[in-house]
């Protein structure tokens, strides 16, 4: 196939698609059969890697190349960082409320002593745990936070006399108290090398008993005003349990280093598995941990099991690797064991080390894999961690560092509720009012951010604009990058039939398109967006619609578009009406938590808006047309008949390179979205404004606008503080299609010679 060059520019017209596996049906009212041409060959798929499996994360190799320069790691970084904000729905922070500490219970034993507290993240909602001190400490010590994985019982965690014994023969502990203690000993030991340690409980674990940890999809918390976690309503926010966990470690942290007694420049963070993963999150986010231990967690193989260990957008286009690197320069030590780590010293490791190299800070990342044994942070693993710390934190101990035996807490020397310190509430109505104060909360800040001004509308576009970089997951692709292959051409009188793919060979998408190219072209360029795909242009005869006719007659080319699930997307040639979403198991109702498929595959709705990008940027790049290079033609973006949506995100990525958008909303809204295979269900949607949100971003080029009653508040403010307002025209609401077909022919063109 030769890579077209046409002597008459085009028209690019783009329908986007939705997902491959799920049912197709006929929808009300269209032909059994519509005689579109194709593109490829009958039976014939395109060659797209969208069309393979989903990304899960125990069967997929999560690399990680590293660059080559530190500016390009820099800006990486910050992306990262971004993602992982807005994943865990924490971008903008939440608003800081009280921690109202309360330390109680102090035990002394000797040369350290452990007290119990409760801190507040939101208002009523606590982070429990305990607090261990050195005795007599002369100056300020360093501080040390304790994350636990999935231990049972977490920080109450013993592991028995029977399984004890199996670990002294096997030699995976030295004394039998450290050994079914193992969370306590850790702890320990390092209040007696003289750090200030606070080990904290996960949500739903030991005394943090106000939410259940994994509760899964439950009917009876899926309300369109009333909801609880693992609903399409908190996922449309980003209210999600790693979200809730990160955000306890971060109001850990900031209680941690307020304590008298800490030294806030010496912060060091430790746990393993979960407890890991909330360690190399907690330090990529946040720069005050100078020392991070992730113990049996950062591989390039499964990313955490968890539901508290993922979250939608998090680990796109990237791995527990790459986060990890994050924490650079500070000091970052992995361990790994015999489970999904075993393999860090040679993938993984490296990678890591290539970003240090790049601050000149090679010593200060190091990885032990102590694969004779399995999945644990046992008494080699915590000794290997304390010889880390005692040389990062400079404390002094003379190596090797010994653990010794200690007496463990009880369970009622450990919880911090008591008579006098009683329960607070929980259940579902508790779970539902903390969702309500985070969701208000974040509505709050967000309608703050209502421009009036160009510094405030650059802020709106940081922010929103922001956080829609990451649900949308791209923006228009770069010059050359889109590649068109010629198919074939029918010469029709005055316009040309051609068939091609528009191909990314980097990210593996392939799109069929029909171009119908004017012999006079008006110079002018309209990417048209329908539900139907490229079938929308004809009707049943095969013949164009006289809307395509009439645009045809104008001067406008115009192309046709099947995208990912659309027309030579699916065996039957009819949109698909569900997008793919990991099954889960019924048993099992965390396995059906949204972040097992979204955490790593993008929507379907942003999949359609990437087909879209991509026709922008075949169109910008002029390949089509040799002798306007120099003069990239002006673009019109249309999405009429349900299809508004997309080119609404569309536009808002492409900013500039559209020039005039032309939409229909129908009226939609995110947050009328009920469920997660839902083609249009976009997790954090609602969240960041809804669709009026990304309206405003498109300012302050020309949006002609149909399907609202009036223009909505934040887009008028939007294009007020840009501008613009006069580029904003609400159209009639009678006969969409027959307004935007106006809009654009109306247009003074004066066709080519």
């Amino acid at each position: 196939m030769n890579c077209c060059r046409f002597t008459t520019p085009v028209l690019l017209l783009l329908v986007v698609g939705v997902s491959l596996s799920a049912e197709t049906k006929v929808p009300p009212g269209q032909p059994d059969v519509v005689t579109t041409p194709r593109v490829l060959p009958p039976g014939h798929l395109p060659g797209d890697r969208r069309l393979g499996p989903l990304v899960d994360l125990n069967k997929h190799y999560f690399a990680f190349t590293p660059p080559d320069n530190l500016n390009a790691w820099t800006a990486r970084a910050a992306e990262l960082r971004r993602q992982m904000l807005v994943a865990t729905g924490l971008w903008p922070m939440p608003t800081m409320t009280p921690a109202a500490a309360v330390v109680h219970g102090k035990i002394d034993r000797g040369d350290y002593t452990v007290e119990k507290v409760y801190l507040e993240s939101f208002p009523g909602h606590f982070v429990t745990g305990n607090l261990y001190r050195p005795k007599n400490a002369a100056r300020k010590r360093p501080g040390v936070l304790s994350p636990h994985g999935h231990f049972k019982n977490g920080r109450f965690y013993d592991c028995g006399p029977k399984q004890i014994r199996w670990e002294l023969v096997e030699g995976r502990e030295r004394f039998e108290n450290a050994g079914r203690y193992p969370l306590q000993a850790r702890c320990v030991q390092l209040a007696r090398m003289g750090c200030v340690v606070f080990h904290y409980d996960m949500v739903g674990y030991a005394d943090n008993i106000q939410l259940q940890h994994r509760p899964g999809v439950r009917d009876r918390m899926n309300s369109p005003h009333d909801w609880g976690y693992f609903s399409p309503q908190a996922e449309l926010r980003l209210q999600n349990m790693m979200g809730l966990q990160t955000y306890n470690s971060l109001r850990a942290l900031d209680w941690l280093c307020s304590l008298p007694d800490v030294d806030s420049e010496r912060i060091g963070v430790t746990g393993a598995s979960g407890g890991g993963t909330q360690t190399f999150v907690l330090a990529a986010i946040d720069p005050r941990p100078k020392v991070a231990v992730p113990a049996v967690m950062v591989s390039t193989a499964m990313q955490g099991g968890c539901s508290c260990e993922n979250a939608p957008y998090l680990r796109i286009g990237t791995g527990n690797v790459e986060l990890a690197a994050l924490i650079a320069p500070r000091r970052l030590g992995l361990l790994a064991a015999d489970d999904w780590t075993r393999e860090i010293m040679t993938k993984g490791f490296p990678e890591l080390q290539a970003i240090y190299k790049l601050f000149g800070r090679d010593d200060d990342v190091t990885a032990r894999a102590l694969v004779q044994f399995p999945h644990n942070y046992n008494y080699v693993s915590r000794a290997v961690m304390y010889r880390w710390l005692n040389k990062y934190f400079d404390l002094g101990f003379e190596e090797p560092i010994v653990e010794e035996d200690f007496k463990p807490l009880s369970r009622a020397e450990m919880t911090v509720w008591d008579d006098d310190h009683p329960r607070p509430p929980n259940g579902d109505g508790y779970e539902r009012s903390l969702l309500r104060w985070i969701t208000e909360d974040a509505e709050q800040q967000l309608a703050l951010l209502a421009p009036n001004d160009e510094q405030s509308l650059d802020r709106y576009r940081e922010v929103v604009g922001g956080a829609w970089d990451i649900l949308i997951g791209r923006r228009a692709p770069e010059p050359k990058t889109v590649v068109a292959d010629h198919q074939t051409d029918v010469d029709q009188g005055d316009w040309i039939l051609s068939t091609l793919l528009l191909n990314q060979p980097t990210r593996g998408e392939s799109v069929p398109i029909v171009l119908m190219q004017p012999k006079r072209w008006n110079r002018q360029v309209v990417i048209w967006i329908d539900k139907q795909g490229k079938q929308a242009l004809f009707g049943s005869d095969g013949q164009p619609r006289a809307e395509a006719r009439e645009m045809l007659h104008r001067g406008f080319a115009v192309i046709g578009v099947d995208l990912f699930g659309q027309g030579e997307f699916t065996d039957a040639g009819r949109p698909v009406e569900r997008q793919r979403i990991h099954p889960g198991d019924k048993e099992k109702p965390f396995t059906q938590y949204a972040g097992f498929t979204f955490g790593y595959n993008q929507p379907l709705f942003c999949q359609r808006v990437h087909d879209v990008l991509a026709a922008v940027a075949f169109a910008r790049d002029a390949t089509f047309a040799p002798d306007v290079r120099d003069r990239p033609p002006p673009i019109w973006l249309v999405g009429l008949d349900g299809a508004g949506r997309w080119a609404i995100a569309a536009k808002a990525q492409a900013g500039p390179l559209v020039d005039k958008l032309v939409v229909d909303t129908g009226g939609f809204r995110f947050a009328n979205v009920t469920s997660f295979d839902d083609p249009d269900f976009v997790p954090g949607s609602v969240k960041y404004l809804d669709l009026p949100g990304l309206l405003a971003l498109c300012a302050p080029d020309p949006l002609y606008l149909l399907g609202e009653a009036t223009i909505p508040p934040i887009v008028r403010q939007s294009y007020d503080a840009a501008g613009g307002t006069q580029h904003v025209q609400l159209l009639g609401a009678s006969s969409a299609e027959r307004h935007g077909i106006d809009v654009i022919l109306n247009e003074v063109v004066v066709p080519a010679e």
